[in-house]
């Protein structure tokens, strides 16, 4: 099994103290993340893109490009990367650039997003978004896959033998389908045999595990080997202590300061009591021991092969985020690495172009034609 960390770069007060820190300590909080993921030995990083309050993740390939360049090892995703509201050439040039700047390291997840101010910002409705974020990834993968594309749009100006640069590194970049309630992203991922990552957050199993069933036929249906899905899921809420009755301890306030906010926002909470948080949601609260058993629960469902956890404090003091990240990844990472597969392709650059051969010392070197 693989580990991401991901932010969503929420913007806000601080649940538990209600202090709201700058934009740029914000920012400069979310580098200092993907930096301690990377030394923990997370196998990903990820930064969400959303438009609108309380995100400031408007702009995911300037935060990974300088992410990319304060570490070596780490994979960079987007999570997720709003194709509905995107030009796709545009896209596709920031995406292979970054392919570059990152040496390869590179994924997406791509999906429609939400959040009606962003749709409204950028003038997309809810009739047209599902087929926008459907244009908007084939003519993203075919720019990525050819040197030179036609292509009739809805939403953009066609293309007529369109040669869009740089060319990218990894051939082709891999790309994950963010799936959350509807059965539209599932089914574009299961039409092109790519991987499905479950948002898995805001409720109980069951919605969740019934999509991913339902990518598992669609890909049946489009004749895709079996062997070849993969699947990721994400989590509500992380705290690893060494008992459980430290771990609810401490996360209490954590919990009350995020109810708290939600029904400032006139959101009805899904999870009323932390304890029923810990119980029927996929927050991964308590024991090395409690964790693991409750991923081997939802593996069952899922048959994921990659989890993420928030790579934000949310409420935590920055030592308690450290040591349960730490303490996940010592006592909790190393047993699901050995009892649940890893996704069923390497975990690296996807055909990456060779390295240039260096030439001979004193070897002049040749002029750009």
């Amino acid at each position: 099994m693989k580990f991401l960390a991901i932010t969503l770069i929420v913007h806000a007060p601080d649940p538990v103290t209600g202090v709201q820190k700058s934009t740029g300590a914000r920012f400069r909080e979310v580098l200092d993340n993907a930096l301690l993921a990377e030394e923990l030995g997370f196998d990903g990083f990820g930064v969400g893109e959303r438009h609108e309050r309380p995100f400031i993740s408007s702009s995911p390939p300037v935060v990974l490009s300088h992410i990319a360049a304060l570490t070596s090892r780490i994979r960079l995703f987007t999570a997720v990367t709003t194709l509905s509201l995107l030009d796709p050439v545009r896209a596709y040039e920031d995406y292979a650039t970054l392919d570059h700047l990152s040496g390869g390291r590179l994924e997406l997840i791509i999906g429609k997003g939400n959040g009606t101010a962003q749709r409204e910002l950028f003038h997309v409705t809810p009739e047209d978004q599902w087929d926008r974020n459907a244009e908007g990834y084939e003519v993203f993968r075919t720019l990525w896959r050819q040197d030179k594309v036609t292509a009739a749009t809805r939403f953009r100006p066609g293309l007529v033998d369109a040669e869009v640069w740089p060319r990218p590194l990894q051939q082709p970049v891999r790309v994950w389908h963010g799936s959350a309630t509807s059965k539209e992203s599932v089914d574009l991922a299961a039409r092109y045999g790519d991987p499905l990552f479950s948002a898995n957050v805001s409720h109980p199993i069951d919605p969740y595990a019934e999509l991913i069933d339902h990518y598992r036929e669609r890909w049946k249906h489009h004749g895709h080997d079996p062997a070849r899905i993969a699947v990721g899921a994400g989590t509500a809420g992380h705290y690893a202590a060494r008992t459980s009755q430290e771990a609810i301890s401490a996360y209490r306030p954590v919990f009350e300061g995020q109810l708290a906010f939600q029904r400032r926002l006139g959101l009805e909470p899904v999870f009323p009591t932390l304890e029923d948080f810990v119980e029927r949601s996929s927050a991964l609260i308590g024991s090395p021991q409690q964790i693991v058993e409750k991923v081997h629960r939802y593996h069952e469902r899922f048959g994921h092969t990659v989890l993420h956890l928030h790579a934000d404090a949310g409420g935590l003091t920055d030592t308690q985020h450290r040591d349960s990240l730490a303490l996940f990844q010592s006592a909790v990472a190393p047993v699901l690495r050995r009892e649940i597969p890893d996704p069923p392709f390497p975990w690296g650059p996807v055909q990456a172009a060779p390295a240039p051969v260096p030439l001979p010392a004193g070897r002049p070197v040749p002029a750009d034609r």
